[in-house]
């Protein structure tokens, strides 16, 4: 008998330390598509044969729709890696669109899609991600954008998918793919002033999806964060972000630390590319292994199966080979 309870128990562990890795890769969202040594290095351990490139955002300005920060490629970049392209659509777009230009839209999306695909000689596969924080005024001319852009393309359309939205689904509603990104980060706004980790707060995400479980798609990708940020307040409360900061920065001449994310600024100048003046105070926010651990553990309960995207591929950030789960 305890020969027979010790292999079950063994079987259990082995199961278990199955469960615990998760094949992964990177999004990768800058508008310049070069990686150097570091970044060539971790996309190549990535065990996920794809890329998420963000190829341009979608915005409504002066009343017109269209396409904005569309990518471009150093000569340089070589990755055997499959190329997903990722659409990111403001939620404004969509207000008060006619049935009309949905479809325009959906047709000049897949063209310069296809385009720009081909211009940088980019190995495509045959997904095409949409992504779009849309809420519950703008989601059925969303599912219908998404809708028309599987009529139109053949490809397999894909959306990311908000805390929020998982939610409160029954509101905010359950787009009509077969498969999601669940994007974990960026669960509050950085310009808020809290003392909350806006990148990732992990109770607010354990409450939000509580009841992940019983979510209508069940082909679940999980989007964890792995950047870091300063968030920079000037003397009447106003916030600025300075993107990959972390509290090592903090230690910069010119800078009084006062605590171990954040300092003041004490003499005028440049730091991190940004003119700030005596008096500015910087808070940092960064991402630990312990935080994605405690993150990925609670998933794990909810969906044992998933792949992971890193947010995102940057020296700064895929350095820590610690925080690749």
């Amino acid at each position: 008998m305890k020969k027979l309870a010790a292999f079950l128990l063994g079987l259990l562990l082995l199961s278990c330390s199955k469960q615990e890795h998760h094949s992964y890769t990177f999004y990768y969202w800058r508008t310049q598509l070069s990686l150097n040594d570091v970044e060539k290095d971790a996309l190549n351990r990535a065990d996920v044969p794809a890329l998420y490139l963000r190829f341009f955002d979608v915005d409504r300005l002066d009343g017109k729709i269209q396409p904005v920060a569309l990518v471009n490629k150093d000569s340089s970049f070589v990755s055997d890696k499959e190329i997903v392209p990722v659409v990111f659509i403001t939620n404004r777009t969509l207000y008060n669109i006619s049935s009309e230009e949905i479809q325009y839209l959906a047709e000049e999306l897949i063209k310069l899609v296809e385009r720009r695909a081909g211009e940088l000689s980019l190995n495509m596969g045959g997904e095409l991600q949409i992504d779009c924080d849309w809420t519950a005024g703008t989601r059925d001319d969303f599912f219908l954008l998404l809708e028309r852009l599987k009529e139109l393309s053949g490809l397999k359309v894909t959306s990311t998918l908000r805390l929020h939205q998982v939610k409160d689904r029954h509101k905010m509603g359950v787009p009509p793919v077969d498969k999601v990104y669940l994007m974990c980060y960026s669960t509050s706004s950085p310009l808020e002033d809290s003392d909350k980790n806006s990148i990732l707060d992990l109770s607010l995400l354990k409450n939000y999806l509580r009841e992940l479980q019983r979510y209508p798609i069940q082909n679940i990708d999980i989007a964890l964060p792995i950047f870091s940020w300063g968030i920079v307040t000037n003397h009447i409360g106003q916030h600025r972000l300075i993107n990959g900061l972390s509290k090592t920065d903090l230690n910069s001449p010119g800078l009084r630390k006062i605590a171990e994310n954040r300092a003041e600024v004490v003499e005028d100048g440049f730091y991190f590319g940004h003119f700030l003046n005596s008096g500015f105070m910087i808070k940092t926010e960064e991402i630990d292994a312990a935080q994605l651990d405690e993150a990925v553990q609670f998933i794990n309960n909810k969906i044992p199966k998933y792949n992971i995207i890193y947010y995102q591929l940057s020296s700064g950030f895929v350095d820590n080979k610690n925080l690749l789960r």
